[in-house]
């Protein structure tokens, strides 16, 4: 059954849980649920600003009035590539990690933090500054997470050209200092990590079934995006890169079928029971100039199940369905 909603047809089958596209052109997606509110964000077209909306279903953020909460700079650090901010809340207090290159050098990526001690949507967000991440080198997709309340830091890094982009996790012993030294977990070794360039970047963090997953996205960011995984025991020391196990085979890609094309880039939230993961692709594979420049990567919706290993199982992207 087809709807009419805010003077679009909305398909309604129980098997389509959500707007697809969910947020139109905002690549790098990524939903906070505090209480019962949903809060979004991702990366602009334009690259120059960090804005945030609420709503109190995942179906509603389509509509949500945005705000702009944090501008880029307009010389020096933080003054350029603003990209994949994630918002999080912890220490009663809200967080914005994000991606950010220098007004004067665009490709001098670092990451940084912002902090909101009030209302997320309504009162200031200051700069905590940039994360020192230990080596001085392009450095992006910063996310943390906590495990018996220890907190990690994971990020992507390009150490060495001929290498790639890869995966590090550390200790954090505040908002935006680390604690321990930098560990590597994952690096591109599979052919369908380096498609296009060698890339692991935008890592997001599960905690279910006893098991720490981390997924992240790889190769160039067309058609050939895709997901990968990693997973570790929960008791394990995550420090130790023995530790972790990963899939040798994408997770999530590209759907001919369904007309979507370099998903990855994900985030995950809950609605009711069920786990969600939030990701971006397109609905079209070729692209005229470098893929960066195209703003037309959608954020996007969809539920997920776990195998007998309790591991996700996220199938292929669902078709649009509005």
């Amino acid at each position: 059954m087809k709807i009419i909603l805010y003077g679009e047809w909305y398909n309604m089958d129980k098997e389509l849980q959500y707007r697809n596209p969910l947020v139109y052109q905002r690549a790098d997606p990524h939903v906070l649920k505090h209480g019962d509110m949903y809060y979004f964000t991702g990366t602009v077209p334009g690259y120059d600003y960090i804005e945030l909306r609420s709503a109190k279903s995942l179906n509603e953020l389509t509509f949500a009035n945005a705000k702009i909460v944090w501008k880029k700079h307009k010389s020096g650090p933080m003054g350029a590539q603003i990209w994949a901010p994630e918002i999080h809340y912890f220490n009663n207090k809200w967080y914005i990690y994000f991606t950010a290159g220098d007004a004067e050098d665009i490709w001098r990526i670092r990451p940084y933090v912002l902090e909101c001690s009030g209302d997320p949507m309504v009162d200031e967000w200051k700069e905590l500054g940039r994360i020192d991440v230990g080596y001085d080198s392009f450095a992006l997709d910063m996310t943390v997470f906590f495990v018996n309340g220890v907190q990690y830091a994971t990020w992507a890094q390009k150490i060495e050209d001929e290498i790639g982009s890869v995966i590090f996790i550390a200790k954090m012993k505040d908002p935006c200092t680390l604690e321990s030294e930098p560990v590597c977990i994952s690096k591109p070794e599979y052919e369908w990590e380096k498609q296009g360039f060698k890339v692991n970047e935008g890592p997001a963090v599960l905690q279910r079934n006893g098991k720490i997953i981390l997924t992240y996205s790889a190769s160039d960011t067309g058609w050939r995006y895709c997901m990968g995984m990693l997973w570790a025991e929960q008791g394990a020391d995550l420090l130790d890169v023995s530790s972790w196990h990963k899939s040798s085979e994408p997770v999530f890609r590209t759907s001919e079928k369904n007309g979507q094309y370099g998903p990855g880039h994900n985030s995950f939230t809950t609605d009711g029971d069920d786990d969600v993961l939030i990701y971006h692709c397109r609905n079209y594979k070729e692209i005229e100039g470098d893929p960066l420049d195209d703003p037309n990567r959608h954020a996007r919706a969809k539920k997920f199940t776990y195998d007998e290993n309790g591991l996700p199982v996220f199938g292929e992207p669902d078709p649009e369905n509005i």
